[in-house]
C-alpha cells in the first residue's frame, strides 16, 4: 500500500549541501526560512501559529532519495563501524526519506510577496528541502525529561575550538560569523575521518569555507564566494 504527500512548502537555507549540515535540530542558531507554495499561501492557515515559539517540521531528504532501503545503516555517531537498526537511527537512508526537526519559530511575515513565511531557526535542513507538514511543539508533552539516548550519546567529545587564519575572519558577514562556528565547532566530519592533512570544504550560504582538524582545533584557513 502507498500513499501520496503533497509538498506545501520548501525551506530557504544558509545549508547548500549535506556536508556541514548539523546532525540535529536545535545545535545551531543559524536563520532560515518556510516559503510556502502557491496553493498554500493562505494567511488563514498559520492563523495562531504566533502564539507558539517552536515548531515540527516534517520534511523530505531531497538529497538521499534512494528506491532502495536496508534493514541496517552505520550512524555517523559510532564512527560508521557499526551497523544499527534503520528504525534505530535518524539516517536519511530509510524506506520513506522523511525528517523531523524541532525548530524556534522566530516570526511569521504576512506582509511580503511569498507571504504568509515563517522565519525559523536551529534548522538541520538543506536548502530547498520540500516541506510535507508543519505543527506546533507542545513542551508539555513533546518533552520528556527523563528519555534515554541510547547509543547516540556513546563516546561523545567536547566542541572543537574554531580558529580563522589568513583574514578568513573578515570575509564572512557578521551575521553568519557565530552560526558558522557554532556548527563548525560540533565537528561536521564523518566519525572515522580523523588526519590532521585532510582538507574539508563546506558550502554555506554564499561561501566556500575551507578547513583542516587538529586535535580539538579546527581551523579555518580559506574563505571563497561561490
Amino acid at each position: 500500500m502507498t500513499y501520496s504527500m503533497k509538498v506545501i512548502a520548501h525551506v530557504v537555507s544558509p545549508f547548500r549541501s549535506k556536508f556541514g549540515i548539523p546532525r540535529q535540530s536545535g545545535l545551531s542558531e543559524l536563520p532560515a526560512k518556510i516559503v510556502f507554495e502557491p496553493e498554500y499561501r493562505v494567511p488563514e492557515a498559520v492563523r495562531g501559529l504566533e502564539s507558539f515559539s517552536h515548531i515540527w517540521v516534517l520534511w523530505g531528504f531531497s538529497g538521499t532519495v534512494r528506491e532502495d532501503w536496508s534493514p541496517t545503516v552505520r550512524p555517523p555517531k559510532l564512527g560508521g563501524n557499526k551497523r544499527m537498526g534503520v528504525f534505530a537511527t535518524r539516517s536519511p537512508f530509510r524506506p520513506n526519506p522523511i525528517g523531523l526537526s524541532s525548530v524556534k519559530l522566530e516570526k511569521i511575515d504576512l506582509e511580503c510577496c511569498e507571504a504568509p513565511t515563517l522565519y525559523i531557526s536551529g534548522a538541520d535542513i538543506m536548502d530547498g528541502t520540500p516541506v510535507f507538514d508543519i505543527k506546533p511543539y507542545l513542551a508539555y508533552t513533546d518533552s520528556h525529561g527523563d528519555a534515554s539516548s541510547g547509543f547516540a550519546l556513546q563516546e561523545a567529545i567536547g566542541p572543537l575550538k574554531v580558529e580563522f587564519s589568513n583574514g578568513t575572519a573578515e570575509k564572512i558577514p557578521d551575521g553568519l560569523r557565530c552560526g558558522l562556528s557554532e556548527v563548525l565547532s560540533q565537528d561536521p566530519r564523518p566519525a572515522y575521518q580523523n588526519s590532521a592533512e585532510r582538507i574539508y570544504i563546506m558550502d554555506i550560504a554564499d561561501l566556500e569555507v575551507k578547513f583542516r582538524v587538529n586535535g580539538d582545533v579546527l581551523t579555518v584557513f580559506e574563505v571563497n564566494k561561490l
